[in-house]
């Protein structure tokens, strides 16, 4: 019995620690864009912003191909192939000196990464009993927010010696190949419904919207965060910008410490919790937005970061509470798709917004995040809390 728990630990280690991969696919190499840009002086705007966002449309392709991936490779054998593809796309893109091929490594990143996502999350609910997912989710969400703080310091760090450089951060990838390889069970996760024909994309997404579009609401009204916080912050003039990053910083030690204590928020607000993700929200932005300064900046960022630690893992555990066993290859690379289709689309939805309104309207990216918070609590009434189906 000590054996098999302390294999069951170092199992639970093993996925966890592909939780710290999964945000990094863009955001890691964010703090070197400056001296990317500078390297690249001659080439389109747009090509640079894509260093970041290039790996999440391919993170969104390849979580439609995953349930495909689970019918012809075991568990183990897909996470190595995701985490090559991860550190190998991730560490090469710094070698190129031609904009084209830089951005089909950061392609690279997103094949990996689409592969990781569902199985950071969805082998937890895959190998531990429905009593131990809610707090493992915890942890993978606090792992996650954790992992973008690490690789954001460090790929900053690193640019300062060159933006080549930046990109060795994805060799942190390297610490979940060794222990997956030692730790995780080369088992096959396929799964077949009840008729015992091949699970159709459309039907599962039939079943699981409530989750699918509250995880795309969730990460849009949260994303507009990362995404315009400087830039507002720039244009009220009260904080200065060398605090901008570690305000940044402090938000996603906060979202780490919202997925910490996700149970105990659980416990305490029973199936009120789905409503506490998206009031958490709108009040953040609502400070940012009405208070503004030191004051409503901080406290926002602290209600934000929270709501985001506490919503991922709500609609996670909860879908995969829904699917039980076959949680890894329906509900999970839905919800993955939706949160990085979500991160693609986020600054198109602003300047859409912006382009409808105007820009002169005052912390108009805040606003239009209200709205999406408003949106996300009135859809919070469809997620419903159920009993997995077997």
């Amino acid at each position: 019995m000590r054996e098999e728990k302390r294999k069951s630990k170092f199992l639970m280690l093993a996925i966890l620690s592909l939780s710290l991969l999964t945000v990094m696919a863009g955001a890691a190499v964010a703090p070197a864009l400056g001296v990317v840009k500078a390297y690249f002086s001659d080439t389109n705007p747009l090509f640079i912003q894509m260093v970041v966002s290039m790996p999440a449309i391919f993170i969104v392709f390849t979580n439609f191909l995953f349930p495909k991936l689970c019918r012809c490779m075991g568990s183990k054998t897909l996470v190595m192939l995701g985490l090559i593809l991860y550190t190998f796309g991730g560490c090469s893109a710094g070698l190129f000196s031609n904009i084209f091929l830089v951005l089909a490594a950061r392609a690279l990143v997103g094949f990996g990464v689409g592969i990781i996502m569902p199985l950071s999350t969805g082998l937890l609910s895959y190998y531990f009993a429905p009593e131990e997912q809610e707090k493992l989710m915890g942890y993978s969400s606090a792992m996650n927010q954790m992992g973008g703080v690490v690789a954001t310091l460090l790929s900053g760090l690193l640019a300062v010696i060159s933006w080549r450089a930046s990109f060795l951060v994805y060799l942190l990838g390297l610490i979940s190949m060794i222990a997956c390889f030692f730790f995780l069970p080369n088992d096959r996760i396929e799964n077949e419904d009840s008729e015992g024909t091949k699970t159709n994309v459309g039907k599962v997404f039939y079943h699981n919207a409530s989750f699918v579009v509250g995880m795309f609401l969730l990460m849009v009204t949260f994303y507009i965060y990362p995404t315009n916080f400087a830039i507002e912050v720039a244009s009220e003039g009260v904080i200065p910008q060398q605090y901008v990053a570690i305000i940044m910083a402090f938000m996603d030690f906060v979202a780490f410490l919202g997925g910490l204590f996700f149970v105990k928020v659980k416990i305490l607000f029973q199936k009120k919790t789905r409503f506490v993700a998206p009031i958490l929200f709108l009040i953040g932005y609502l400070l940012m937005t009405l208070v503004g300064g030191w004051v409503g900046n901080l406290t926002g960022s602290v209600f934000i970061g929270f709501a985001n630690g506490m919503g991922i893992p709500y609609i996670i555990s909860t879908a995969s509470k829904k699917a039980g066993l076959s949680a890894v290859t329906t509900v999970i690379p839905l919800i993955s798709a939706a949160l990085y289709l979500a991160q693609f689309l986020t600054p198109m939805i602003v300047s859409f917004v912006t382009s409808l309104v105007g820009s002169g309207v005052l912390h108009l990216p805040y606003w239009t995040a209200i709205v999406c918070a408003i949106c996300f609590l009135l859809w919070s009434h469809r997620i419903k809390d159920e009993e997995p189906m077997g």
